[in-house]
């Protein structure tokens, strides 16, 4: 039986901040703990937008067991933060929000009351009374009687701990986090300042170069006594497990405050009166600890926690602000912290000099005063959140497509996977080549597309020693990644399904550039997913490099993330329609528009969607395609929107994917969605609010807002019976992006009934 305090903690937890102010503002409606567990992977912390700091509790190293007593978490997951969970050790100041790997959750600070305590399983401590919004965090530990607030700048994270009376204590630990790394170093540079880095990489356990995050941290008061500590194996401790470094133990003369190690980290202690506020600021750097300093001195010049989480939701109330909605609390809650979770990654790398860690040969270079990006899961992120970004954020679109085209210029290769400068070769396909077609031919073109072009083409011509396509040679020779090379690659139909989609963009992008030549090779190739349609099951079937079908199959082997031959994180029915540069093709193949209708309704009855899985997110809009079923597409939408999204910490479907999943809501909700990647086409239908106004960009649109409405008889009003576009009739249910961004008002018709 729960304890009357564990009720009273999630009742706290779910009031979310959101009772004591009034929704005014879109960062308002903003909470952060939506995708804190259903492995969304989000965090609740103190975030700014595209920041390479953020400071969130940290609770995955220990949870409570039976018999109140501290267990090791032996989950694997890739999150700071798991809403179930009551043991917290930290708050970690470098992170990742909805990624499916362990990484970073570095660089912890936690303060503890009493005598010094250096062990986690000690010093863990449950919570209460929690509050998140955009930009700042709150919470009390139970066992230090310690309120505990939280902001973060981009480039540096500020904690305020307010303390009872006695003595408390301050830990930096650089042992704990999510990385696979453990390297690390700390100095001790006096009473109140500590320096060092941690050393991250080999994310998803993929072999790739290592790199330290540099950090200073700096408090508001001197530390009456303070040091270094380092956990010790038994047979070498001299005070226990914990070895404290000081002026009164010092093992090594040469270093008596500068540590390296795996757990290694530093203590300040203090005489506290009741209620006395101490303020901890720690500036980061991927270059170097005097970047890191100077990062800290030029964004967080003072010890001012109310200062900083002011700006912060100022600067996301701007951004979010883009979109203004009218409909009803629970739709903008839902839609602005989608937005908010769009808006987190990629984020910017560069320090306040410019300078950033080069791509793949650990060197450094410098931005010039422009910005540099990192964490770009590309695989997720060509689908939506791009296009999204080209939408509405043009000018952070046109940066980070800048940034990735320096990637190629540095490495000899664009970007795939890319984290911290470096290439973890996460997922299949040429991600690259969607994302940059597509911006071009939105209209963003201010970045070097001659250099972005010969890139593309590389990748798409390279036969051997392909780093962005293994298995080419066999998809350049036989039109498909033959399965027998499977291990060399991953699932065969999943790749060469990527590369078709990539193949297609690079063909767009060609005959926008007057490559005729290229656009019919690239175009042809796309077209070989033909060669893997099995007419006897309907499926993309893996095939042989002799021709011959893959034996057994199983189109459902893969639905549970299990090892599938033949697909990457799903089954045949996940991928069996993800051929969206083609429909007419595939509706062709699949026995005309009827049989095609079937075949999609099918994999909904059947249970055969994920909503968690980026390849058959687009299955809702597919019928679309099929004229007079359009209106499968809007009951289908609304149904997913109302199963799979709300407003609780369980509130995304799955693993956000940097944003995937929150940008297939937030399009969703708006009434149109980019199907494919290149195609300048958005899918129409009902949407989710009264009204929306999207504030355009004049310098890449030449308009400055376009209004969406809906007209109908009743809040219930599913389904759409005719459409406007400034006042003239629009009878296609696709619009142009052109026409989107051209036009001043479009209207939707709605209906209780399908027509």
């Amino acid at each position: 039986m729960k304890s009357l305090f564990v009720h009273v903690l999630g009742f706290c937890t779910l009031l979310m901040g959101h009772s004591s102010r009034a929704q005014s503002r879109p960062a308002d409606y903003v909470n952060p703990w939506i995708g804190t567990t259903n492995y969304g992977a989000t965090h609740p912390g103190a975030q700014y937008p595209h920041a390479m700091a953020s400071v969130s509790p940290f609770n995955v190293a220990y949870k409570k067991a039976e018999g109140n007593i501290h267990e090791k978490d032996s989950e694997w997951n890739s999150r700071v933060y798991i809403h179930e969970h009551q043991y917290l050790t930290g708050y970690s100041h470098v992170n990742l929000s909805g990624v499916g790997c362990p990484e970073l959750g570095s660089i912890l600070t936690m303060p503890v009351k009493g005598p010094l305590e250096l062990d986690p399983e000690a010093y863990a401590s449950t919570y209460r009374n929690q509050t998140a919004r955009a930009g700042y965090f709150t919470h009390e530990l139970d066992k230090h009687q310690t309120r505990v607030e939280l902001s973060s700048t981009l480039r540096a994270g500020v904690s305020r701990y307010t303390f009872s009376e006695g003595q408390n204590n301050i830990l930096i630990n650089l042992g704990l986090g999510l990385t696979n790394e453990t390297g690390a170093m700390i100095k001790v540079v006096s009473d109140r300042e500590v320096e060092g880095y941690k050393t991250i990489g080999t994310f998803c356990y993929h072999a790739e170069d290592v790199r330290p995050i540099y950090f200073v941290a700096q408090l508001s008061k001197p530390a009456k006594t303070y040091g270094a500590w380092k956990k010790m194996p038994k047979y070498h401790a001299v005070e226990g497990d914990w070895v404290k470094y000081n002026d009164t133990y010092k093992p090594y003369e040469k270093y008596p405050y500068e540590l390296p190690g795996e757990n290694v980290g530093a203590y300040f202690s203090f005489d506290t009166e009741d209620q006395e506020q101490i303020t901890v600021k720690i500036g980061l750097s991927y270059v170097s600890i005097e970047n890191a300093r100077e990062n800290l001195q030029t964004e967080v010049p003072h010890f001012d926690l109310d200062r900083v989480a002011a700006a912060s939701a100022t600067r996301w109330n701007d951004l979010l602000s883009r979109i203004m909605v009218e409909g009803s609390e629970h739709n903008k809650t839902i839609f602005y912290t989608a937005l908010y979770h769009t808006l987190i990654h990629p984020n910017v790398i560069q320090d306040v000099n410019g300078d950033y860690p080069v791509m793949a040969h650990g060197g450094t270079g410098n931005t010039q005063g422009n910005n540099r990006y990192s964490v770009f899961s590309l695989w997720d992120t060509y689908r939506n959140v791009h296009p999204f970004l080209s939408l509405v954020y043009p000018e952070l679109q046109s940066e980070m497509v800048n940034t990735m085209v320096d990637m190629y210029a540095e490495s000899g290769w664009m970007p795939k996977w890319e984290l911290a400068g470096m290439e973890t070769g996460v997922m299949v396909g040429d991600p690259a080549a969607p994302v940059i077609a597509d911006t071009y031919l939105r209209g963003i073109r201010d970045f070097d597309v001659a250099k972005a072009y010969e890139g593309l083409l590389k990748a798409g011509n390279k036969r051997k020693g392909n780093a962005l396509r293994p298995g080419h040679e066999t998809y350049l020779d036989l039109g498909y990644v033959a399965v027998d090379g499977e291990g060399k690659w991953g699932g065969s139909v999943s790749t060469s399904q990527e590369y078709y989609i990539s193949d297609w963009n690079i063909a767009q992008l060609s005959k926008a550039l007057g490559d005729q030549d290229n656009y019919r090779a690239y175009q042809q190739r796309s077209m070989g997913y033909n060669k893997l349609f099995d007419g006897s099951t309907g499926m993309l079937r893996p095939k042989a490099a002799s021709g011959n079908w893959y034996e057994p199959f199983d189109p459902l082997m893969g639905k549970n993330f299990e090892p599938a031959v033949g697909y990457v994180e799903g089954c045949a029915w996940n991928y069996r329609f993800y051929v969206p540069h083609d429909m007419p093709g595939l509706i062709k193949l699949n026995g005309g528009p009827k049989r095609f209708t079937e075949a999609v309704q099918q994999t909904f009855d059947l249970d055969h969607f994920d909503m968690a899985n980026e390849p058959d997110i687009t299955y809702p809009f597919l019928f679309n395609y099929v004229k007079g079923e359009e209106w499968r597409t809007q009951q289908t939408v609304r149904e997913l929107i109302d199963t799979y999204y709300k407003n609780e910490p369980g509130g995304i479907p799955g693993n956000d994917d940097t944003g995937a999943l929150s940008t297939w809501l937030t399009y969703s909700m708006l009434g149109f969605y980019p199907v494919c990647p290149g195609d300048m086409d958005y899918a129409l239908f009902t949407p989710a609010f009264d009204k929306v106004t999207i504030q355009l960009s004049e310098k890449y649109y030449g308009n400055d807002e376009i209004v969406i409405e809906t007209v109908k008889p009743s809040d219930d009003s599913p389904f759409i019976e005719k459409m406007t576009l400034d006042g003239k009739p629009h009878r296609r249910y696709f619009l142009s992006h052109e026409a989107l961004t051209q036009g001043k008002r479009f209207t939707f018709y709605l209906t209780d009934k399908p027509k």
